[in-house]
């Protein structure tokens, strides 16, 4: 089940990018299928109240849980401060896997301080209970995501893997790519920005630890938060953003570094 007030939706998104990655990567050889549980799949019904639906709907039927929180703690029902945290209340209750990250992200310039306020005193509250997690964007919480699943099954016993007699590594594809974006300035006109991208892929068979890119043409980095070590998964992509100035060019090669079982690798990509 993903849980969480109405203010962060793109680590909604997240969370459902990273449960249909990993189906598309582990269900044919695993024999296991994550389903996505969310209220915005409810049927609407009557005769009780909203929260109590959602919970006979979802969280019932819920194997484990993921929660997220940005600046908002969410609106109350009749036994919580909010849904959110009723359902999260329920789960740890009936003992099931239950996994919650915090945005780090900034909050928005009208954010609710009462909400705030209320979220901050959830969390602090939460620290003398539980573990919980942080994220700074999108990327990062569907990596963390995709290892909660893959705890999940281990711990639920879910899923034997069938016997591979060999295995392919790692195997990177790197690709640049752009999008165009109209957004308005300041004086309510259209404008059209270009954001541009490198996409690297893992298509192989086990993952890429403690990855980190950078434009091999350029004595500084230019990829956003290239610099950051992350593990890009089996089947999993990682979008490394970038804006050029006006001296600069579109890269031409990309230099990636990882960490295959232990041992360290470093390629250059042409792009």
């Amino acid at each position: 089940m993903i849980a969480s007030p109405g203010d962060v939706n793109d680590g909604r998104q997240a969370a459902l990018h990273a449960i249909s990655s990993w189906n598309e990567s582990n269900t044919r050889t695993r024999g296991v299928v994550v389903v996505p549980l969310r209220w915005e799949s409810v049927v609407p019904q009557a005769g009780d109240h909203p929260q109590a639906i959602i919970n006979a709907a979802l969280l019932e039927n819920a194997d484990a849980l993921v929660g997220i929180f940005g600046s908002r703690i969410g609106t109350a029902t009749p036994t919580a401060i909010s849904g959110t945290v009723e359902e999260i209340d329920h789960a740890i209750a009936d003992g099931k896997r239950v996994h919650l990250w915090f945005s780090t992200a900034p909050h928005p310039n009208d954010v609710d301080v009462e909400q705030l306020a209320a979220l901050r005193k959830f969390r602090d509250d939460l620290a003398q209970r539980s573990l919980y997690g942080t994220y700074a964007n999108a990327d990062e919480l569907i990596a963390k995501v995709w290892a909660a699943i893959e705890g999940d099954i281990a711990a639920l016993g879910l899923g034997t893997p069938e016997p591979v007699p060999t295995r392919s590594g790692v195997k990177l594809v790197v690709q640049s790519g752009s999008d165009n974006i109209s957004e308005q300035d300041s004086r309510g006109r259209l404008r059209n920005r270009v954001r541009r991208f490198i996409d690297v892929r893992n298509e192989g068979d086990v993952d890429a630890d403690e990855l980190t890119a950078r434009a091999g043409d350029r004595p500084a980095n230019i990829l956003y938060e290239g610099d950051r070590p992350r593990t890009v998964h089996a089947g999993q992509l990682q979008r490394f953003r970038y804006d050029l100035s006006f001296a600069d060019g579109i890269p031409t090669s990309v230099e990636v570094k990882w960490a295959e079982d232990g041992e360290l690798h470093e390629r250059v990509f042409d792009i």
